[in-house]
């Protein structure tokens, strides 16, 4: 059979493909409590992406507590399945486990699974259920108020269309090639843009080398945060938007950005302090995961928020950037009043005010500045392409898997024209 008529038509749970499906061990059996430095990989749902996995955010567990789970371990080539979603990362979506990934377990909330591979293979399946006429499905298979859930008797029964073996293997040739060239540009986009930043950061870096806060008193000379940045409390306005400090160092306001990338302070309603463009906003618990910078936007911010405004002349611009480093690399950590798991705690403004920091001359603080200003658009610019890019990667892999066109005749140039992820 041919055509997307036909391959809906063919539709099939997984279960009639499956030799062994296996989920992460349960409940306090595996913490981060459990993880070590180096062992046997915990493979997480940040390492499960659509079709492709992610080897970032590495977690370890010993080699002898791996003996104990070697129920739940992960070899190359199996099919890994995410169990949990949320807007940005579909619940069902999988990838196939890498060279070298062994020794490994999965968590909870993935799911690893073995297949007949004479009638599905591993690679075919993983684009099959990264495809949106698959997730469509799924979303309407799932549970959970807040984020979309799937157990392993749900991920059984998961249907994807089935061809041949033949044009399995052909759909996994022409989906890695098509796609591959897809991913490599944007990837060469982004590194452009962080090798931009990463010259502003050198800069920043170098001052606070040589400054005192490394060299001691030999170094050259740094000051407390109150006498470079004004702390400033403006009054709510009513019906302005709500400017939030994203992890990635962008302050705006919130509903030009996803929902995700920032911690929530209480109330989402405007409650604290009005903020304008070329404040520097300092997130007082989750400033140390990057949650610092200068704000883009007007609106208000909650209390938890430091609202400030660069003294003598400073450049908001190069403050937000160095607070943001000295917090990544732990520096505005080692004053805080207090710690608990996901946050520090820099709250008082009066203890965040008296951090040392390198003394930079304003004319070398607004060089830095203008540059980190340069780099925003590109970034935007360079990020909306990449979105667009996504959803021809995704109306890609559908129209392959659904047999919209023939893969051993066309190339990915053009052949999702007319065609809806």
């Amino acid at each position: 059979m041919t055509g997307a008529a036909a391959s809906l038509q063919c539709m099939t749970p997984l279960r009639r493909f499956i030799n062994e499906i296996v989920d992460g061990p349960f409940g306090s059996a595996l913490t981060s409590s459990h993880y070590v430095d180096d062992g046997a990989r915990v493979i997480r749902l940040g390492n499960i992406g659509s079709s492709a996995f992610r080897n970032e955010d590495a977690a370890f567990i010993s080699l002898d507590y791996f003996g104990d789970l070697r129920r739940h371990e992960v070899k190359p080539g199996d099919l890994l399945i995410a169990g949990l979603g949320d807007e940005n990362h579909p619940v069902g979506r999988a990838c196939v486990a890498p060279e070298g990934i062994s020794p490994a377990i999965v968590k909870a909330d993935c799911f690893r699974a073995r297949l007949d591979e004479d009638r599905l293979t591993h690679r075919y399946a993983a684009w099959a259920l990264s495809s949106s006429i698959v997730a469509q499905q799924v979303q309407t298979m799932t549970r959970g108020s807040t984020r979309a859930r799937i157990n392993l008797e749900v991920a059984r029964e998961i249907k994807i269309p089935v061809p041949g073996i033949e044009e399995q293997c052909r759909i996994v040739d022409f989906l890695d090639a098509e796609t591959g060239k897809i991913d490599n540009l944007v990837s060469q986009k982004r590194h452009l843009v962080a090798l931009l930043e990463e010259r502003s950061d050198s800069k920043i870096l170098s001052r606070t080398g040589a400054s005192a806060l490394v060299m001691g008193s030999s170094g050259e000379p740094v000051m407390p945060v109150r006498r470079l940045l004004a702390k400033v409390v403006r009054p709510p306005v009513a019906d302005a938007g709500v400017v939030t400090a994203y992890r990635d160092g962008h302050v705006t306001e919130r509903s030009l950005r996803r929902a995700e990338g920032y911690t929530l302070s209480g109330s989402s309603e405007a409650q604290g302090q009005y903020v304008v463009p070329g404040d520097v906003v300092i997130h007082g618990l989750d400033g140390f995961a990057g949650a610092i910078g200068t704000s883009e936007a007007f609106g208000n911010s909650s209390p938890v928020y430091h609202v400030c405004e660069p003294l003598a002349g400073g450049d908001p611009y190069f403050f937000g950037r160095l607070l943001r480093l000295l917090a990544l690399q732990g520096y505005l950590g080692n004053f805080a009043t207090s710690t608990r798991e996901r946050a520090v705690d820099f709250r008082n403004w009066d203890l965040f005010g008296r951090i040392p920091l390198p003394v930079v001359p304003v004319e070398e603080q607004r060089e830095i500045g203008a540059a980190i200003r340069r780099v925003r658009p590109l970034k935007e610019l360079v990020e909306r392409s990449a979105a667009l890019a996504a959803e021809r990667r995704q109306a890609l892999i559908t129209a392959a898997v659904t047999g919209q066109f023939d893969v051993s005749t066309a190339s990915g140039r053009n052949v999702t024209e007319g065609i809806t992820a």
